[in-house]
């Protein structure tokens, strides 16, 4: 009984420490700019979706929940924070929709096996990313208005970087998946 308890302990302090050091490199991510065209890219949304491939949907939704949580309560993790602001103020602006699309998209990304080709892995994070800006753009438009081209907004510049990220994420899922036996 006491190895099972030992074992329990041991699995609960690597998954806090995972979540720990995935806000960390979440928040990297956010803070790298990659000159693309037309917009710089960041790796955020690679991130997000590498935490659901590599760790599962647990790791992965309480790592971006935490990255969230850092971000409401000030800490500048997010994107263009604290230029453009911190805590909720940043939260609920423009890009809220977007971010809480990362639980969900990290969740999905979850969904990727082993087993699954490339082409099945490729369209399972297309969808994945896919809910990131299909709520990114409905909380656009209710914030901005939908008189304005939101699509052309908060979707077509980024559609290149996100075909890039995909692409790349899909090549190394089946090294990545490795991982979630150790977790």
């Amino acid at each position: 009984m006491d190895l099972i308890k030992q074992n329990t302990h041991t699995q609960i302090i690597k998954s806090v420490i995972v979540i720990f050091f995935g806000s960390v490199m979440l928040a990297i991510s956010a803070k790298i700019k990659i000159p693309f065209y037309p917009v710089p890219m960041t790796m955020q949304t690679f991130m997000v979706l590498f935490l659901g491939v590599c760790f599962g949907y647990k790791i992965a939704i309480s790592t971006v929940g935490l990255y969230l949580i850092e971000g409401v309560l000030g800490l500048p993790v997010f994107s263009n924070s604290p230029e453009r602001g911190v805590g909720l103020v940043y939260f609920t602006g423009p890009t809220m929709g977007y971010l809480i699309g990362f639980v969900f998209a990290s969740f999905l990304a979850s969904f990727v096996k082993i087993k699954d080709n490339y082409f099945i892995i490729f369209i399972k994070l297309v969808v994945s990313v896919s809910i990131i800006y299909i709520l990114g753009v409905l909380w656009l438009g209710t914030l901005i208005g939908w008189d304005k081209p939101i699509f052309q907004l908060g979707v077509t510049p980024f559609l290149l970087a996100e075909l890039f990220k995909i692409v790349l994420l899909t090549v190394i899922s089946k090294y990545v998946l490795k991982f979630r036996k150790f977790i």
